[in-house]
């Protein structure tokens, strides 16, 4: 069975893009590196935070030898959380088909030769699921 995504804001995403980058992150270095990063204040990152616990998109744990200090974790994988929101952008904008997609995408950029061979390359490896040119995501 397929672990359900939960929907994750664009800010709860700030927050997850550190943990995919470094998980078991002390919560201080959440807060620090998106003071940086984003300029939020240390009970912005906090209630992120909590969010995404309460979501089960993240993790926590006390770090080892503090009483005070906990680590997060990300319960989702960044490669999970793409596909997902990648599903969900197709069946909303196209109906799940790929080629609708790509044609509105190519409308307004011309590939050069090298990219043309890239998606070549790409479509080759996966292969076609159907004849007619519409592959469900």
């Amino acid at each position: 069975m397929t672990q359900q995504i939960p929907l994750i804001t664009d800010a709860e995403l700030e927050v997850m893009r550190v943990l995919w980058a470094k998980p078991n992150c002390p919560s201080i270095e959440v807060v620090n590196q998106m003071a940086d990063l984003m300029g939020w204040s240390p009970n912005t990152t906090r209630t992120l935070l909590s969010r995404l616990v309460q979501k089960e998109a993240a993790g926590t744990k006390p770090e080892e030898g503090s009483k005070r200090s906990y680590l997060f974790y990300p319960l989702i994988s960044e490669q999970e959380y793409l596909r997902s929101e990648t599903k969900s952008f197709m069946k909303k904008l196209y109906g799940g088909s790929l080629k609708p997609m790509l044609a509105n995408f190519l409308q307004d950029k011309k590939l050069n030769a090298k990219e043309i061979e890239d998606l070549k390359a790409l479509f080759d490896e996966t292969g076609s699921d159907d004849q007619q040119g519409k592959r469900e995501i």
